[in-house]
């Protein structure tokens, strides 16, 4: 497949009135997803006009992408239906619901204020795959993108939807079957991100006993010191209002991150754990097989060994994990970071489902959260994050190879090293297992100084 120049691991990202994120790229965009849905459209004897969903986060910056890109959908013959801030899977999820040909969500997710993105989601709600990105960025780079063919009778129209924060909202109740539960009191940080609105009224209504922070954006200050990248305020809160967990959402919903009672961090690697064992249990778990990625702890593949449940790996990305889940038909996958999915519920990572499956297994096992992650012993980890100039060919930096093949002798098989540049920042990431972490930390570090030697 050729290079890809506009799309990273998620959409297309970048900062805000930079290259590729431009007013004049996200009008492009929009023509060019409009001339190939209505190409589709047409493949499938579809009548009427194409029909796409809008979404966006709580960023300034997103009315610049929502204007743009309706403008270059309408212009090429397809009818846009905005809205306005709600969480990545409540996009997924509207376009099912809807019966959409697509959907579009705004946001740079965990990122700061100052970056935003455009993800794109195919009619089943799935984030579309590499060959139709591809299509898109061709076309918006290239010199095919002829509109003259659309006259008047063919323009689009844009909509707002005025009921999509309560479909969503019902929906997510739903998933726990309308449980009461009333047992649970519950810090909720929404991140001043996407779900400011919609999260606090769904455990409302719930009946859990809630106190809210992160849920009052300005357009700037999403992910600005709160959620799932920031726990340690929510972590504060927990205890001094004596609750039972945590939520920390991220700055679109698509993730989480939870505190238990004791106000320790539990992240995606243990929430993925305790479900799968609880979803075992209760025979939910479709062949005993949950989906990962490489940057899962050690310590994951020790609990799954113990419980008998089969584990298959992918390369960073929720995108990848949905992949291998639907190819194996998995009901359960996710990563480190918080990005779970429950397939049975939804096409993507979703804070929200994900915390409500947590409280019903709590709720059914009668144990608290605590308790439930003692499934899993983590193993020491360091990452270390630092931004490069140039994403160079790591495999072709000798020392740098050195440096690691001795690092993993030293380990000798209980530990492991990964290095990556991020698929969505000019950064790259240094991570290292093993049982001292004293010594990993300067193993590390060690990979760092050569790294930035070369790159940064």
């Amino acid at each position: 497949m050729s290079t890809r120049k506009l799309f990273g691991t998620d959409g297309v990202r970048g900062k805000v009135n930079h290259y590729p994120l431009t007013s004049e790229i996200a009008l492009k965009l929009g023509q060019a997803t409009a001339i190939i849905l209505n190409k589709l459209h047409k493949n499938n004897n579809k009548k009427g006009k194409p029909k796409i969903i809008i979404g966006k986060d709580t960023r300034v910056s997103g009315y610049i992408y929502e204007t743009a890109l309706t403008s270059g959908l309408c212009a090429c013959g397809v009818d846009v239906y905005l809205v306005g801030p709600l969480p990545t899977p409540g996009v997924a999820h509207l376009i099912n619901s809807f019966g959409a040909d697509a959907g579009i969500m705004i946001t740079a997710s965990h990122n700061p204020a100052g970056d935003n993105g455009i993800k794109f989601f195919d009619s089943e709600g799935y984030k579309l795959p590499d060959a139709v990105e591809l299509e898109i960025e061709e076309l918006v780079l290239g010199d095919n993108l002829d509109l003259t063919h659309f006259s008047v009778y063919d323009v689009g129209k844009a909509h707002r939807i005025d009921d999509a924060k309560g479909r969503y909202i019902e929906y997510c109740k739903s998933t726990v079957l309308n449980q009461s539960m009333s047992k649970f009191k519950v810090v909720l940080d929404c991140a001043n991100g996407a779900t400011y609105k919609v999260a606090p009224r769904i455990f409302q209504e719930l009946d859990i006993d809630l106190v809210v922070i992160g849920d009052k954006p300005d357009g700037f200050n999403i992910n600005k010191d709160c959620g799932s990248l920031y726990p340690e305020k929510l972590a504060e809160e927990v205890l001094k209002n004596k609750a039972d967990m945590g939520i920390a959402l991220d700055g679109d919903g698509d993730r989480v991150i939870m505190v238990d009672e004791k106000g320790d961090v539990v992240d995606g690697d243990e929430l993925i754990a305790l479900s799968a064992i609880y979803m075992k249990e209760k025979e939910r778990l479709l062949n005993d097989t949950v989906v990962v990625t490489v940057m899962t702890n050690i310590g994951f593949y020790k609990a799954m060994e113990a419980n008998g449940i089969k584990v298959e790996t992918t390369q960073v990305g929720d995108r990848y994990v949905i992949e291998k889940m639907r190819s194996l038909g998995a009901r359960l996958g996710g990563e480190q970071s918080g990005h779970i999915i429950f397939s049975k519920y939804i096409t993507t990572g979703d804070g929200v489902i994900t915390a409500l499956q947590i409280m019903r297994a709590m709720k059914h096992t009668e144990k608290k959260l605590s308790e439930l992650r003692k499934c899993m012993v983590k193993y020491p980890q360091v990452l270390i994050n630092f931004d490069v100039k140039e994403k160079k060919d790591l495999d072709k930096i000798k020392v740098y190879l050195d440096k690691v093949k001795e690092i993993e002798s030293n380990l000798n098989g209980d530990g492991r090293v990964l290095v990556r540049y991020s698929g969505t920042q000019n950064c790259c990431r240094v991570m290292i297992e093993g049982k001292d972490k004293n010594i990993i930390t300067k193993y590390a570090e060690s990979i760092v100084n050569i790294i930035k030697k070369e790159v940064a």
